[in-house]
């Protein structure tokens, strides 16, 4: 019996065995059929994709051909941004399947990319299929990019499309401070590594390095005196120490106070092509005058012009901080310089002489400094080309502390009109003071009239010399934001977004799913690994929700140290900074000051209202709805672990979204 069943059940293993190899081969031959299947999905995806930017490409090419025609010259196109001066040739250009399309363009040729889902393609003048961009990585020069639009400026539009060539911080960064820095020092913002520090004095960029300068009292507390500190960076986030490029008491004119630098590429100052011209103001015995000191090594070191002081008080009380910009126009610089309640307008042939055509008079502001001109396109138009003066000014009697005021309006070659009498502001916290703003030489005209570069020097002279920082005084800069002139209810505004550079400091995110949150909180929110890292939150009032506040909370140990609070009945959001841990701001002179609540009208959009908060151990920097208001603030928190949290005032409400993001040390 036994050898029967044995070969029974070999029997019918055999044909289990059989029976399992064909439905492996079954499966298999799906699986194969099935990769098949979607990589000719992919691959018609891909080919329909590439047809939908080739189309909408051809047509770029056909309106720029127009307008070449018609105009004498290619022309910028960036739809979703406000600009379509290319759609006035009257070529219809398709967007069917098109998250996105943009131009650039210049004397010789242009530029343009489209972007369908996850892929972006390109195109040029010279060429007349589309190159696909891969992994981000620009490829212009395989589009044949015409000589006059830069490798940069390519990349800009291809990150202005969505396919950003600004890549996260690499695996394994460090993500703690350098040891040595303790306490406040900030992690990605810049500090002197000793003493004191304010003005921030304008960045130019120059053989392919930005050089910046702020002012430095290297004798700070003893002595007084600033001097032009140099640091050199070539992205805006990391900085190198270069030393004090202009030194104080030289001249028998005082200490070297703000002004500007510009880059004379046409000789016009007679010290030879692409010298570097600082004029600035230096002051002794409380008189000020202007003074001008020139480099011949790019910025590095500098020499006084012989006939200083080039522009002579006239028995000015205040008469400081030359803003010094180029009128290509009308041939001529042009200069802003802060006197008082008034903004004093000149203008030079060649940077010495100076001729006084008219000024810009204010009340209400307390004495003004550290005056700005410059241009924009409202929306990235063109045909909307507009003028910007600023000035740091004090809010005092309008329920706020000192801050950047702005006007927009015309500028005729020597005098500015402000379409509004009333100005604005750009920051509506306590420390965002001596704004520099400047734009980068190697966009394009349109890039550079749609965004440019500031910086602000991050204190309050209210208690700037009252900060519990140990190691150097005066607080810190802002990081670098890039400024853009949107039209909001009916008037042009300039909306801050924090310098996509950033990016870089980026280490990987944890996102929160949408849950509901009451005068409790929300639990399971990430805890920071430092005390540097990025929040982008979002809050929602859904129907039926009946809480009316929400609070965002950074806290070092059990302790608050600043609050965020938006009200969805008021329309409100406010910063509270808690007493610092050394107690420095509880001193009568500072307190009023630090524990104010900054205010700002912020409208929901869908009933929901987005920040983003970037977070130092030294500082807090907000910007809501998408940059249309920014509050900047200095925070001195206690000992102890980071974290947040949020809550309402009552009620529930809706945490939408809500991601973590560390940011690494920018050392």
């Amino acid at each position: 019996m036994f050898p029967s069943v044995l070969s029974a059940f070999r029997r019918r293993t055999v044909v289990a065995a059989a029976a399992i190899a064909i439905v492996v081969g079954l499966v298999a031959l799906l699986l194969v059929v099935g990769s098949q299947g979607h990589e000719a999905d992919r691959a018609h995806g891909e080919g329909r994709d590439r047809e939908l930017a080739m189309q909408a490409l051809a047509d770029i090419a056909g309106a720029q051909a127009v307008s070449k025609e018609r105009n004498g010259s290619f022309t910028s196109y960036s739809p979703d941004a406000g600009d379509r001066s290319l759609e006035a040739s009257g070529h219809t250009i398709r967007r069917d399947g098109i998250s996105d399309v943009q131009s650039i363009a210049c004397r010789d040729g242009w530029m343009a990319a489209a972007r369908t889902g996850t892929e972006t393609y390109l195109r040029s003048s010279s060429r007349a299929d589309v190159v696909k961009v891969a992994d981000a990585v620009t490829v212009a020069d395989a589009a044949e990019r015409p000589d006059c639009i830069s490798p940069f400026a390519v990349e800009r539009m291809l990150a202005d499309v969505g396919a950003a060539s600004v890549e996260a911080a690499p695996a394994g960064i460090s993500f703690t401070r350098p040891a040595e820095d303790k306490g406040y020092r900030p992690s990605y913002h810049l500090t002197p590594e000793q003493r004191w520090m304010n003005d921030p004095q304008r960045p130019f960029f120059l053989d392919g390095v930005w050089h910046y300068y702020y002012l430095y009292n290297a004798d700070y507390p003893q002595g007084n005196g600033t001097e032009w500190f140099h640091v050199t960076s070539t992205d805006l986030v990391h900085w190198k120490d270069e030393g004090v490029a202009i030194q104080k008491y030289k001249n028998g004119l005082g200490d070297i106070e703000t002004g500007s630098a510009v880059v004379d590429h046409d000789n016009t100052a007679g010290f030879g092509k692409d010298a570097v011209i600082a004029l600035l103001t230096q002051q002794d015995d409380g008189v000020q005058r202007q003074s001008l000191f020139y480099s011949t090594d790019g910025g590095y070191s500098f020499k006084e012009h012989d006939g200083n002081p080039v522009m002579d008080n006239p028995g000015a009380k205040d008469w400081r901080d030359p803003k010094v910009i180029r009128d290509e126009a009308n041939n001529q610089w042009v200069m802003v310089l802060a006197e008082g309640h008034k903004l004093g307008i000149y203008t030079s042939k060649d940077l010495k002489s100076w001729t006084y055509v008219s000024g810009f008079e204010r009340t209400g502001l307390g004495a003004l400094e550290c005056p700005d001109l410059f241009q924009m396109d409202v929306d990235g138009d063109p045909s909307k080309r507009t003028w910007v003066l600023a000035a740091s000014a004090n809010g005092a009697e309008e329920g706020r502390t000192t801050g950047v005021a702005y006007w927009t309006g015309t500028w005729d070659g020597a005098t500015f009109t402000p379409t509004d009498q009333q100005h604005q502001w750009l920051d509506a916290g306590a420390d965002f003071y001596a704004t520099v703003t400047w734009d980068d030489p190697r966009l394009t005209e349109s890039q550079r009239m749609a965004s440019r570069h500031a910086i602000g020097w991050m204190n309050n002279w209210t208690y700037a010399r009252d900060l519990p920082t140990d190691g150097w005084h005066g607080g810190a800069d802002t990081i670098v934001r890039d400024l853009r002139l949107a039209t909001i209810e009916g008037t042009p505004r300039l909306v801050s977004t924090p310098t996509p550079a950033l990016r870089s400091l980026e280490g990987h995110p944890i996102d929160v799913d949408e849950r509901k949150f009451g005068r409790d909180g929300a639990a399971g929110l990430p805890v920071p690994e430092t005390g540097a890292y990025k929040l982008d939150v979002q809050f929602q009032r859904q129907h039926g929700e009946d809480g009316s506040q929400a609070f965002l909370e950074l806290r070092n140990g059990d302790k608050v140290f600043a609050k965020l609070d938006y009200d969805f009945e008021s329309r409100m959001l406010s910063l509270t900074r808690e007493p610092d841990a050394g107690g420095a701001m509880e001193k009568e002179s500072a307190a009023s000051t630090y524990k104010e609540a900054r205010r700002v009208g912020i409208e929901p959009k869908d009933g929901s209202v987005s920040l983003t908060v970037y977070v130092d151990y030294g500082s807090v920097e907000v910007f809501a709805s998408g940059g249309e208001e920014t509050l900047t603030s200095l925070v001195f928190p206690h000992d102890g672990a980071p974290s947040f949290g949020v809550a309402s005032g009552g009620g529930e409400l809706t945490l939408k979204s809500l991601r973590y993001t560390p940011l690494a040390a920018a050392k």
